[in-house]
């Protein structure tokens, strides 16, 4: 069946693209990395709490998550078997595509953009008192990444919280936008950096994909290779429902603009 973009999806496609455009220029505009620091920190915490996540749901343990100051960071879990180790692995990389792809969800179902950012608050706010805080006091384990990543997952959620109560609703949008689109940039872009540091004249630095060829002895490339396959896929599959409605049959939404406010 034919696909077009749908006349109640414009607004929200414009204000998509609108975010697209500025988190790319920011690249390129000199000393402009202390405006996304902020987002390039919070995907790291969305990318750690995947792996920390998917350790719990495969009756694996969570010793200690950790954000470093260079928006690097690490997370410690029991490593179960195979199968464990893959999801464990993956749902770093892929868990920050899918959770860029679950906002744009959000955003084209018109659900509250002050709920949405309330509950990443919320997300957050759990995972650094929890794996970042919590865990490793009693683990005794990661005690040196316990500052860090304190002040900064506080920081962000205090700053969601604050955006989501205070900001009007579309600027709470935009944000969210933002926040979407920098999920899924960070997301390909790490995923670009693995796939050059899995390469044969790569260094050899510890990575996801490092982890997961010495469990099954698959080179570490043809991981990288994998997960990117698997992110542009979602990235497509998701963009489709984003802005195509179908010609037949075709139910728009309630417009962009009457979200009512929360």
């Amino acid at each position: 069946m034919r696909y077009r973009l749908s006349h109640d999806a414009r607004p929200q496609a414009l204000t998509l693209l609108i975010a697209a455009a500025l988190s790319v220029l920011f690249w390129f505009i000199p000393y402009a990395e202390f405006l996304t620091y902020p987002f390039r920190i919070f995907v790291t915490f969305i990318h750690e709490g995947g792996h920390a996540i998917a350790a719990l749901l495969t009756g694996n343990s969570v010793a200690s998550l950790s954000v470093s100051p260079n928006a690097s960071g690490e997370t410690y879990t029991t490593q179960g078997g195979l199968i464990s180790q893959f999801l464990i692995s993956s749902s770093g990389y892929l868990g920050a595509m899918a959770f860029g792809a679950l906002l744009l969800v959000l955003i084209r179902k018109t659900i509250a953009s002050r709920i949405v950012l309330l509950s990443c608050a919320i997300l957050i706010f759990g995972l650094t008192m929890i794996f970042g805080f919590i865990k490793p006091i009693f683990s005794l384990n990661a005690w040196s990444g316990i500052p860090f990543t304190l002040l900064a997952g506080i920081a962000i959620s205090v700053g969601l919280f604050l955006i989501a109560r205070f900001a009007s609703l579309r600027v709470a949008t935009f944000f969210v936008s933002l926040l979407a689109v920098q999920c899924v940039l960070n997301a390909l872009f790490d995923l670009k950096t693995v796939f050059f540091l899995s390469s044969p004249l790569g260094p050899a630095v510890p990575t996801d994909a490092v982890n997961m060829a010495g469990a099954t002895g698959i080179p570490a490339l043809l991981w990288t290779i994998i997960w990117i396959a698997l992110a542009l896929g979602m990235l497509w599959f998701v963009l489709r429902l984003y802005v195509a409605g179908r010609d037949k049959g075709y139910q728009p939404d309630l417009p962009f603009e009457e979200t009512p406010p929360v």
